[in-house]
């Protein structure tokens, strides 16, 4: 939405913001559990649940009457942050998509779609496997409005303009 106003180095700054606060939530409850006489698995999870948690409360802030983003710099700041090869494997395929096909959506949900079964196929824990299918799943909740558009091939490509003043998160498409 940000990258459509035209303004780069503002939508540059909003994807970092999203992605850090998800990556720092993950790395300081994981440092913070370190603290603790607790198992690395634990701190894995620990790590994760507290990045699922930004990633909610991105897509459902109580201050903007549960109206948010859609996650996926979210997404990609706890899959980093918490497992960046797991992040990288996204990244590409969401660079991939979006290259080929210009949609922004579509490339957020085959990177979504992708990030469980390459945690699966790549060996990672439990943890990261259940974790980034829930995300995945809530990425998809938030983009049916998306889906709807590129089925009825309406949806905005990357590098088209957004027309009129700026509408709320929730009424327009983003990635």
């Amino acid at each position: 939405n940000v990258l459509r106003t035209g303004r780069k180095d503002i939508a540059l700054a909003t994807l970092l913001l999203d992605a850090g606060k998800a990556g720092i939530a993950l790395l300081l409850a994981r440092e913070l559990a370190g603290l603790a006489d607790i198992s690395e698995e634990i701190q894995r999870q620990i790590g994760l649940t507290a990045g699922a948690a930004a990633f909610i409360g991105h897509c459902y802030p109580i201050w903007l009457n549960f109206k948010g983003g859609k996650g996926v710099a979210t997404f990609f700041g706890v899959l980093f942050a918490g497992a960046w090869p797991l992040g990288a494997m996204a990244g590409v395929t969401w660079l991939a998509v979006a290259t080929m096909f210009r949609y922004s959506s579509l490339a957020a949900l085959c990177a979504a779609a992708i990030a469980p079964l390459a945690a699966l196929v790549a060996g990672f824990g439990w943890a990261e496997v259940i974790f980034s299918t829930l995300i995945a799943a809530l990425i998809f909740w938030r983009h049916r409005a998306n889906i709807a558009r590129l089925r009825a091939g309406t949806e905005p490509r990357i590098g088209d303009k957004k027309d009129g003043p700026a509408a709320p998160a929730e009424a327009t498409p983003e990635a």
